[in-house]
């Protein structure tokens, strides 16, 4: 942790080899979460390619040194969010064999849980994605986004039991 704070720092003062392995060190969380929010490989590394660029472009404006994984996440939710609505207003030619596909993989269900996850507040859904998609403990959560770990499993909890009773209304 002391060896990302300085790296964070170094890259705050423009050092891009700093933030090079910043980038390197949190590119497959970054990548999982996208791909598991997106479902296409090719746009899921296009929003990674965007939240980075960003990141290296606001480094300098990030006031916590020790809040980087939750801001980049950040940056990377709300990229996801916008390319969602991509998705819901761009035209998809339905082949058969797309056709087949949807029957196949219950898009359906998958479309809403990502809408019922996308409605929590972001501290929930940061919480639920660092622990589900990227495998962060509650203890790594809380140190990152700076709670105390049982307020972050109470947080988690909450966030899972809205989405399941907004799901069977």
């Amino acid at each position: 942790m002391e060896q990302e704070l300085q790296l964070v720092r170094r890259a705050q003062s423009g050092d891009t080899g700093a933030f090079a392995q910043l980038y390197e060190s949190v590119y497959q969380d970054l990548y999982r979460f996208a791909l598991y929010v997106l479902k296409h490989p090719q746009d899921a590394q296009d929003v990674v390619s965007d939240t980075v660029t960003d990141a290296f472009a606001q480094i300098g404006e990030l006031r916590k040194t020790e809040a980087f994984r939750a801001w980049i996440f950040r940056i990377l939710s709300n990229k996801c969010k916008r390319k969602l609505k991509e998705y819901a207003t761009r035209p998809e030619e339905l082949t058969p064999e797309l056709l087949e596909h949807l029957g196949k993989s219950g898009m359906d269900e998958h479309a809403a849980v990502r809408s019922l996850f996308f409605e929590l507040p972001s501290e929930e859904r940061m919480i639920i994605a660092m622990h589900l998609f990227c495998g962060y403990s509650s203890k790594e959560i809380g140190k990152l986004l700076d709670l105390n770990e049982n307020t972050v499993r109470s947080k988690e909890s909450r966030g899972i039991k809205k989405m399941v009773e907004k799901y069977w209304k």
